[in-house]
């Protein structure tokens, strides 16, 4: 029996030394890095790593990045980038420890990092233990995950101040929730700087190729200047920044003799941040009325589904299609105004008939706009609207239409759905 004691302590304290060598090696590793900047909040995280990662660059700066969101990417210097590989496709935080050995290779002069972290204590482990970074963005409070960090948008915000760093600088947009914000950051010594999303233009705007946010782009300005770069080599870094694969956008597509515009809103999956982009769109006449909304449900999202549901009353669509699992925690929410208008597509079908059920429910001409939960169905209905053709507006030159007009996902480019919506 004391062999067995024996035998499990030594094991206990070969894992002890294991673990104090790797995390010296990573620490060492960070110490390569003389600027980290951990980007948190609730949307828009990754657009925000790839705008300051863009900055930087455009300063001159050697610069890797890393996102988490629609798709997790390592972003290299040359702004080149591939996939992040996850085993058996969980994603995990320790995954942090590889992304940090790996950038420390470049040498670089900063690394740009989204945080991956929901709950609270592993927002506080991924910040203090994983990257130690000196420059903290944390872009939004918004009504997300409230189960982990909730159940109030009081609770989310200081929840996410744990991933501020201690005795270093935190940038944000959050107006709401701006005095938590300095309350939290006031007790960890952290200086708060709040940006303006006003102080960008709509000149400087217009240089974006992709649809991004004056707030997205506000944060990465003020990253780049506590960098010291300047605001017109950043703009221009941004501006050649290649766009997240989950980025709002708009295409056009033609089902037989039905042709819609189609807008995969589903990065966007809380209430908030939905209206806003949505809004977005329709400033821009990307999208236009009549009006259709396809929530995809998830079952493991079930709150979130009841959000989408009651968000519907803001938009007066025409039609409200279900599609997905659990689809009632979303019917249940819609206005009783509206429920005339739901046509509950939460039932097993096929691909095809997922699409073929989906567009006969929306008139010709009219838009179609996707929110909710990308992953199931939404994710069929994006693939299978994928391989439909594309159409151009009467006044577009006919040059345009040969231009390919892939719907936005996760497997998906996006350059040439951008090129083909500027082109109006």
């Amino acid at each position: 029996m004391y062999y067995l004691y024996t035998v499990f302590a030594l094991c206990c304290l070969a894992l002890l030394g294991a673990g104090v060598v790797e995390q010296r090696k990573h620490y060492r590793n960070l110490a390569v890095i003389p600027n980290r900047v951990l980007v948190n909040g609730i949307r828009g995280k990754s657009s925000i790593t790839r705008l300051c990662a863009g900055a930087l660059r455009g300063g001159g700066q050697v610069v890797v990045a890393k996102t988490t969101g629609t798709a997790a990417r390592f972003i290299f210097p040359d702004a080149s980038e591939e996939p992040v590989y996850r085993k058996f496709g969980i994603a995990n935080v320790v995954e942090q420890i590889g992304i940090v050995r790996r950038a420390a290779v470049y040498h670089p002069d900063a690394l740009v990092i989204e945080c991956m972290a929901v709950m609270p204590a592993l927002q506080e482990v991924n910040q203090s233990k994983l990257i130690r970074s000196n420059i903290g963005v944390l872009c939004n409070v918004r009504e997300d995950h409230l189960a982990e960090m909730g159940p109030t948008l009081d609770d989310v915000a200081r929840s996410l101040s744990r991933s501020m760093p201690v005795g270093g600088v935190c940038i944000t947009a959050e107006r709401d929730r701006l005095h938590i914000l300095q309350q939290e950051a006031d007790a960890r010594g952290c200086r708060l700087i709040a940006v303006d999303p006003e102080s960008v233009t709509d000149a400087e705007m217009a240089g974006f190729g992709w649809i991004t946010f004056k707030e997205n782009v506000a944060i990465a300005l003020a990253v780049a200047e506590q960098l010291g770069v300047d605001r017109d080599s950043a703009l221009a870094g941004m501006w050649n920044a290649p766009p997240d694969p989950g980025v709002l956008s708009v295409v056009r597509v033609q089902h037989g003799a039905k042709r819609i515009r189609f807008a995969n809103v589903f990065a966007a999956n809380d209430p908030e941040s939905t209206l806003m982009n949505i809004g977005q769109l329709e400033t821009q006449e990307l999208i236009g009325r009549p009006l259709n909304v396809v929530i995809n449900c998830r079952p493991d999202r079930v709150e979130r589904n009841g959000q989408m549901g009651a968000m519907t009353e803001h938009l007066d669509p025409q039609r409200i299609l279900l599609i997905g699992e659990t689809t009632r925690s979303a019917r249940a929410t819609v206005p009783e105004h509206l429920q005339d208008r739901i046509v509950d597509l939460g039932v097993r079908m096929s691909p095809h008939m997922l699409l073929e059920r989906v567009m006969s429910a929306v008139d010709d001409g009219s838009s179609l706009v996707a929110v909710g939960n990308i992953h199931g169905q939404g994710e069929v209905l994006l693939h299978e609207l994928a391989n439909l053709p594309s159409w151009v507006p009467a006044e577009q030159p006919p040059a345009a239409a040969a231009t390919p007009a892939p719907v936005p996902g996760p497997r998906q480019p996006v350059d040439e759905t951008v090129v083909l919506e500027r082109i109006r």
